[in-house]
């Protein structure tokens, strides 16, 4: 099978790059106050993407660290995904537009499918759904509110719209390094045609090597990816042996 590719996450919170604690913001820990400079050394350690999300603009609605993510595209030359706060055609057009290469919706996607589908047909290969599920159900706004929409009916809305990828995070695991939630992520992604990112949990190189078998038993594309956060700005994950694993 073809390699898994690795997100390293660049969570914005004040202008800054912190990473939060099951999606508490006040639970969050800054790693650094120049998210330029952080982008242009993930792509040094030879990440081929980034992982990016405005988690103010995901409470707010709209997005709220602009300079920071146009600090990001000034640094880096790897493409770029960017979640939090998009909710309409103008914000996905302004964004792509500005350099961003695929727009992540999360709560759009739960209250809004329509822009999703919209989005799919403008923008062919572009748009990500983003789904962090607590206990198996959406969560939306930023993780604050939980719906009553299972997380598998929320994916299977859009398997023919044309998402590139679905981001599937469980919010319960999202920063504790735990490990990755392998048996829901595996259920979800074996149950779909579009190809789902694990989110949430990577503590160490043993969860991306369960992950990479998971990978392999469910067959070629169920899973594309995986993002990590804090095990790669703790140092509990290095860059060079993750993504040496990962891409063999």
């Amino acid at each position: 099978m073809a390699g898994l590719t690795l997100y390293p996450a660049i969570d914005l919170k004040d202008g800054a790059c912190v990473r939060l604690r099951r999606g508490e913001m006040d639970q969050s820990t800054v790693y650094s106050d120049d998210p330029g400079a952080q982008a242009r050394a993930w792509q040094d350690a030879g990440f081929r993407w980034l992982h990016v999300v405005d988690l103010n603009g995901a409470f707010a609605g709209h997005p709220v660290n602009g300079d920071a993510v146009a600090a990001i595209l000034r640094s880096v030359t790897v493409p770029v995904q960017l979640g939090g706060g998009i909710r309409d055609m103008a914000g996905i057009e302004a964004w792509l537009r500005a350099g961003i290469r695929r727009v992540i919706l999360g709560s759009a996607a739960v209250k809004n499918p329509n822009l999703v589908r919209q989005a799919c047909k403008t923008f062919p290969g572009r748009i990500v759904v983003g789904i962090d599920a607590r206990d198996g159900y959406v969560a939306t706004e930023g993780w604050a509110e939980t719906s009553s929409i299972r997380a598998l009916d929320l994916a299977l809305r859009f398997e023919d719209a044309g998402v590139a990828a679905i981001v599937y995070t469980d919010i319960g695991r999202d920063g504790m390094l735990s490990g990755l939630n392998l048996e829901q992520t595996v259920d979800l992604a074996f149950q779909l045609t579009t190809p789902v990112i694990a989110s949430g949990g990577v503590g160490s190189l043993a969860d991306l090597a369960a992950l990479k078998r998971a990978a392999e038993d469910a067959g070629a594309g169920v899973i594309d990816g995986v993002i990590v956060g804090r095990a790669l700005y703790d140092g509990r994950v290095d860059p060079a042996e993750a993504l040496a694993l990962l891409s063999a």
